[in-house]
């Protein structure tokens, strides 16, 4: 049996919900009513819907904030929202998408209208799906942030990776203000987040897919194991090791510095010590020793 699309509306005018309930059955539908926003919440935690038809304004949570929560979970995220509103001021519409809705309707709504907005929507949403489907199958770690470093997307293998990292809500970040922990704007980059198995979640800009839209890719590594070989190959000490690691990986002492929790002066001071130790009178050159000793372990 072929599955049907599942849609929850949520409106407390019974009214609505019937017109909706019937036109949206009859269309094929799978249909799903609530007529309160916490009602709504309590079915999204046992069903995950393929779309959502959500009132602006009823009593108690209102739809703004009931979709911004909905996108706080990043099994939610890519589920459109189309907001059902009587509100036609610009500032209304706004915080509708804002809030993460990819559209809206005029109450009193028309059959015809919500149902070819739904079509279109959820075509859109199943293209998107795929598309992250397929990255994954292919072993992609994927993720995208907006200039603010809010989560947009992410493949499903590196959002397993955020659902692994400290602090434990940064995988339900989603387009509703929460951010990413340490993202800087300026130089739109991620900081490494620990695992608690001791290795590093780290973000590599790949490009940028729209005006607000910047693809990182997620990889792990194992610090431990990689200052290891470099103390014990190199004669260097724990500290001396850790900063060689991540100059070979490109980083700044400042990057450094934040990494390790330690002044830049003192960075300074460990890479004048590795210098000695390795004989070598420049960064590239200590990184190029780092990546050669590292290639051949």
């Amino acid at each position: 049996m072929e599955r049907r699309d599942i849609v929850l509306v949520v409106d407390d005018a019974p009214g609505t919900l019937g017109l909706l309930n019937d036109t949206l059955e009859g269309a094929g539908y799978m249909v799903l009513v609530a007529q309160s926003a916490a009602a709504a919440m309590t079915i999204i935690e046992r069903i995950t819907p393929d779309i959502v038809l959500m009132d602006a304004v009823m009593p108690g949570m209102d739809g703004f904030e009931a979709c911004r929560r909905m996108k706080r979970n990043a099994n939610l995220i890519s589920v459109p929202v189309i907001f059902m509103t009587g509100l036609t001021e610009s500032e209304d519409v706004v915080r509708g998408f804002d809030a993460g809705g990819v559209d809206y309707v005029i109450k009193p709504v028309a059959p015809d209208e919500v149902l070819a907005r739904i079509s279109a929507h959820l075509a859109n949403a199943r293209l998107t799906r795929s598309a992250h489907a397929a990255l994954d199958v292919a072993g992609r770690f994927l993720l995208a942030v907006d200039r603010e470093g809010t989560l947009l997307w992410a493949t499903p293998q590196a959002a397993a990776l955020l659902r692994a990292a400290s602090p434990p809500d940064a995988a339900d970040a989603g387009p509703s203000g929460l951010r990413l922990p340490g993202w800087s704007s300026a130089e739109a980059r991620l900081a490494p987040v620990p695992l608690a198995d001791g290795r590093h979640i780290e973000f590599h800009h790949v490009g940028q897919i729209e005006q607000e839209e910047l693809l990182l890719r997620v990889t792990t590594s194992d610090p431990a194991r990689e200052e290891t070989v470099l103390r014990d190959r190199l004669g260097l000490t724990a500290r001396e090791a850790e900063v060689l690691l991540w100059l070979g990986r490109g980083k700044s002492n400042r990057d450094i510095a934040e990494i390790l929790v330690l002044s830049p002066r003192t960075v300074n001071k460990h890479l004048e010590g590795v210098f000695s130790k390795l004989g070598v009178e420049n960064r590239a050159s200590a990184a190029a020793l780092s990546v050669r000793v590292l290639g051949g372990g």
